[in-house]
């Protein structure tokens, strides 16, 4: 049975897509998408699950105290699985298992279909909730809260779920709300066959996770698996799905194109740049093809008669990438039917997320920033424009992603008064800078034209070196272009080490956030 047979299984009214019998039921995976849907499929064995069976993963305290929780119950959970004997008509596999790796090819032999959890939890879920799938390289997770705050500022009941928030599966079965607000990953994309959400947002692609994917090619297929299947959605108040899509990148552009050719009837925001719009404005371009874009200080939406939604000095969140990142939000609550002016007021209110160029105080008149979200060299090159030029010691550093980075070292030059390399990557990082990391000694600075290199072993260290080296104005940018797990858990680990570090070791403080506009003119 494959995905198109599940088409002629009986279906449970009211639901998306869910069969009234799911058979044999095969989990492979238990992080939280893993034991979200164990939980589920628990509560229904003897209804809609006939069996039960989990491939656990490696053996540790946390999955064998989840297994612990449901001991006798007729569940098999088996640790260190990659082989199934058995077989089954339905596989939830977790994000974090390559289709590449022997575990996943294992499973989809045994199994009549594969799914992500995301797609199982859109299936579960009412036939009128509204699901807004938001994807990209960079920008997934503030866009995604941005589209949140927006509905829930407009009265809109909505929910923030998949790679952020809640997992998705959990708030469909205990908490279900009218929109779903989706950050999907490609690895959860990867896995998706009937999934059709009601509005697409995808944002800009550029190499990232190619170590899951393989090559670029499939990277790029899993993305563009956003949108193949709009035409089958409802949409906002059945009037179809919408598309949202960062024109300006020339891969989410293409990828657009291509969708278009399919798909003439469907309605496309493109987010493209002023003079693109202009063009399209003089030769009579309207829908079903629509546009989003800056002019004259201002987020202006060609759709829904939305025209100026906001003033970009008004947005709370800064850079270049954060303009995209509000269009983009504001097109896609558009697209729901809301108001320009709500949109506007979601947007100006919306303050800055954590990790993600994040004010964390001053000292000084030196004013610091934590970027720890910043973990590969596009993102970094992104959080650049938030800053004057030549205002910026940046820190650089943790696991190295191996990927290139002449475009980060042409706009350290042009941007960042100095970079302070660290951490394990700081060799590679250090001979991308023209400075011999063989010789080069930590605590030291090094000339690179009108770029100052300085060399720090470890990020305490690297934030003590960019303190010394900086002036009042000057911004201290934790934005490394690395993964973090040479020296930390994980990204958000190791920015709020930073945090701490600059309110601890130097006094840093946060002003007060100012008061909404009581009063803001859509």
């Amino acid at each position: 049975m494959n995905a198109a047979e599940t088409h002629h299984q009986n279906l449970i009214p009211g639901k998306k897509h869910a069969p009234e019998n799911l058979g044999r039921v095969l989990v492979v995976g238990l992080g939280k998408s893993g034991k979200a849907a164990v939980q589920y499929c628990a509560s229904l064995l003897g209804s809609r699950v006939k069996s039960l069976d989990v491939s656990a993963g490696k053996r540790n305290a946390d999955a064998e105290a989840f297994v612990d929780t449901f001991a006798g119950q007729d569940i098999r959970f088996a640790f260190e699985w990659e082989t199934f004997e058995d077989t089954y008509d339905l596989c939830i596999v977790s994000p974090g298992i390559s289709d590449l790796s022997d575990l996943y090819k294992n499973a989809a032999a045994a199994s009549a279909e594969m799914v992500s959890e995301l797609e199982f939890a859109w299936r579960e879920s009412e036939t009128d909730s509204l699901w807004v799938a938001i994807t990209g390289t960079n920008g997934k997770t503030t866009t995604t809260s941005l589209i949140e705050h927006i509905c829930l500022s407009a009265g809109l009941d909505a929910h923030a779920v998949g790679n952020i928030g809640e997992v998705a599966l959990l708030a469909v079965w205990q908490a279900p709300v009218k929109v779903y607000v989706a950050e999907i990953s490609s690895f959860q994309l990867a896995t998706t066959s009937l999934f059709a959400p009601d509005v697409a947002v995808l944002l800009n692609v550029t190499p990232d996770h190619l170590y899951w994917h393989g090559t670029m090619d499939r990277y790029i297929e899993a993305k563009a698996r956003v949108l193949a299947r709009l035409d089958a959605a409802s949409g906002p108040e059945g009037k179809g799905a919408i598309a949202v899509v960062d024109c300006t990148d020339e891969i989410a552009g293409r990828l657009a194109d291509e969708f278009r050719a399919g798909n003439p009837d469907v309605a496309i925001i493109r987010m493209v740049d002023a003079e693109t719009a202009a063009k399209a404005k003089e030769a009579g371009i309207h829908g079903p093809e629509y546009f989003a874009y800056e002019a004259e200080g201002h987020l202006r939406i060609r759709f829904a008669h939305a025209g100026d939604v906001c003033a970009i000095d008004d947005l709370q969140i800064k850079g270049e990438h954060n303009v995209l990142n509000a269009l983009a939000a504001a097109s896609a609550s558009l697209a729901l039917g809301i108001s320009a002016q709500d949109v506007a007021r979601g947007l100006v209110t919306f303050a800055p997320l954590e990790h993600r160029i994040e004010p964390c105080g001053e000292a000084g008149g030196i004013r610091f920033f934590n970027d720890s979200k910043g973990t590969n060299v596009d993102a970094t090159l992104k959080a650049f424009t938030a800053f004057a030029p030549k205002s910026i010691i940046c820190l650089l550093g943790g696991t190295d992603k191996g990927t290139d980075l002449t475009p980060l070292v042409e706009a350290a030059r042009a941007r960042c008064k100095a970079v302070v390399c660290y951490g394990d990557s700081r060799a590679r990082f250090l001979e991308a800078f023209g400075v011999d990391a063989e010789t080069a000694k930590a605590g030291e600075g090094y000339s690179f034209g009108n770029l100052d290199v300085l060399v720090a072993d470890r990020m305490a260290d690297a934030t003590r070196l960019a303190v010394a080296y900086a002036s009042p104005g000057d911004n201290v940018l934790l934005s490394p272009a690395c993964a973090s797990f040479d020296e930390f858990k994980g990204y958000e680990e190791r920015g709020r080490i930073f945090k701490a570090q600059v309110r601890d070791e130097f006094g840093a403080t946060v002003p007060a956030p100012a008061p909404a506009p009581e009063q803001i003119n859509g």
